[in-house]
């Protein structure tokens, strides 16, 4: 997918509403979760990622920094966010929970 031609959400469309469910795609391209949920708006929101399992069974949540993530709309419209971390090591951070 060429990230090149999609627009890049300003920091006030970075909102739970706009990311829920969204894919996040790591290196080449690959997918390595989606968003489950997020703490704030914009950039200095922590975004919590599932990561792994299948169907929604088995994946471990980790929280990342909104401004890790390269969050855009494709000419679809459909939101989606790009990291330069691995499934491997999003897996290996810690988990989040919301207690």
């Amino acid at each position: 997918m060429d990230h090149s031609k999609h627009a890049r959400l300003s920091d006030i469309e970075i909102t739970e509403r706009n990311l829920k469910g969204s894919t996040v795609y790591g290196a080449n391209d690959e997918k390595v979760g989606s968003v489950a949920h997020m703490h704030g708006v914009g950039k200095t929101a922590r975004v919590v990622i599932d990561v792994g399992g299948f169907l929604g069974f088995g994946a471990k949540s980790v929280a990342v920094a909104a401004s890790e993530l390269d969050i855009m709309r494709d000419e679809g419209g459909t939101v989606h966010a790009v990291t330069a971390w691995t499934k491997d090591q999003l897996k290996d951070m810690p988990e989040h929970t919301d207690s």
